[in-house]
């Protein structure tokens, strides 16, 4: 019985961890993403500028998902991070679009 227990116990710790871990938009932004879209470099649509990101969020999650993921005009696949997973890009989306309401 113990040895089930504290193998319960791990499995527990274990999704505690995984959900620590989950993707944090905007530590991505911050990360990644701030280098560009801070200061508008190469056209890119400024945290927060509600009028530039307008016609962007119009399109939806998923196009810009799409867009972050393959690039988009002077913006690498990624934002240049090949590291970041389908996770984090869908976190940073969703902190960008929700800093242009």
């Amino acid at each position: 019985m113990k040895s089930i227990a504290a193998g319960l116990v791990a499995l527990a710790t274990m999704g505690l961890a995984a959900t620590a871990f989950a993707a944090d938009g905007k530590a991505v932004y911050e990360q990644t993403c701030a280098m560009c879209h801070a200061a508008g470099v190469a056209n890119a649509p400024k945290l927060g500028d509600k009028a530039a990101w307008a016609p962007r969020v119009a399109t939806g999650k998923p196009a810009l998902v799409a867009s972050v993921t393959g690039g988009k005009g002077a913006m690498p696949p990624k934002g240049g991070n090949a590291a970041l997973s389908a996770d984090d890009l869908s976190a940073a989306v969703d902190f960008l679009m929700a800093a242009a309401k």
